[in-house]
């Protein structure tokens, strides 16, 4: 079971940051994503999240992610660990590192296109969450 953390950074506005996979993903490509990925050893989960999100953004949230959701995919021997913070940052800030794109999404225009497993259903939790309406 390989071990995946991913987060909701979200801006200012409440838009959340969402990665487009390239053709060249291992895993999933040409679909819609949360920064994430494997946890690597001797990492917490939030750990791997907080370093996954700096590399594949360039971007930090500005305090402490937070745990949202656990998630079990036995059918993709994963499993996902979910955080959310906030940020300051702009679209300008944003350095893409992995993927084709790396965008901020209001949350109305989120869902309703092809994402990882797992994923849809977690972000339409977390958008109906107290913890997604404490941060706007």
């Amino acid at each position: 079971m390989k071990r995946v953390a991913c987060t909701f950074l979200v801006d200012t506005s409440g838009a959340i940051l969402l990665q487009l996979r390239d053709e060249h993903a291992p895993y999933y490509p040409d679909v819609w994503g949360l920064p994430g990925g494997e946890i690597e050893p001797g990492e917490t989960p939030a750990e791997g999240a907080a370093r996954e999100l700096l590399e594949e953004s360039g971007l930090v949230a500005g305090g402490e992610l937070r745990l949202f959701a656990r998630q079990d995919l036995p059918e993709q021997e994963r499993e996902k660990h979910y955080f959310y913070g906030v940020t300051r940052a702009t679209q300008a800030d944003v350095v893409l590192g992995e993927g084709a794109a790396m965008i901020f999404v209001p949350a109305a225009e989120l869902l309703g296109r092809p994402f990882t497993p797992g994923s849809a259903e977690i972000i339409e939790r977390f958008l109906a969450s107290p913890e997604y309406a404490s941060l706007r």
